[in-house]
């Protein structure tokens, strides 16, 4: 019996990286996880604080997986071997998705 393989074109897997790195980054960086966790309750210095905590621990996770996905397209062990490539992209996406729940759960306690 042959074995049948569908490939996935990189640009999937590097697409959806960029796109989750950028929901995190504006979510950290230019305030959404503010607006969105923060606005109208009790003080929102003490929310932000909170939230501050929480994005350092997102963070680890986000610096994990832009290094997988770097990883991805630098290494040439990564470059020469489709799996090898796979493996790095869809470690480098579940990470992504990661730092985003840790985000979201982490501003959801911080409310």
């Amino acid at each position: 019996m042959a074995r049948v393989r569908f490939g996935i074109s990189p640009i999937i897997p590097t697409v959806a990286s960029f796109l989750l790195a950028a929901l995190w980054g504006l979510s950290v960086f230019a305030g959404w996880g503010l607006e969105a966790f923060c606005a109208g309750g009790e003080t929102a210095q003490g929310c932000s604080q909170r939230l501050d905590s929480v994005s350092s621990v997102s963070g680890l996770f986000a610096v994990a997986a832009a290094c997988c996905t770097v990883a991805a397209w630098l290494m040439p062990a990564a470059r020469s071997d489709p799996r090898v490539f796979s493996r790095f992209m869809g470690v480098g996406v579940v990470l992504w998705i990661a730092a985003e729940g840790v985000l979201f759960l982490g501003g959801m306690l911080a409310r």
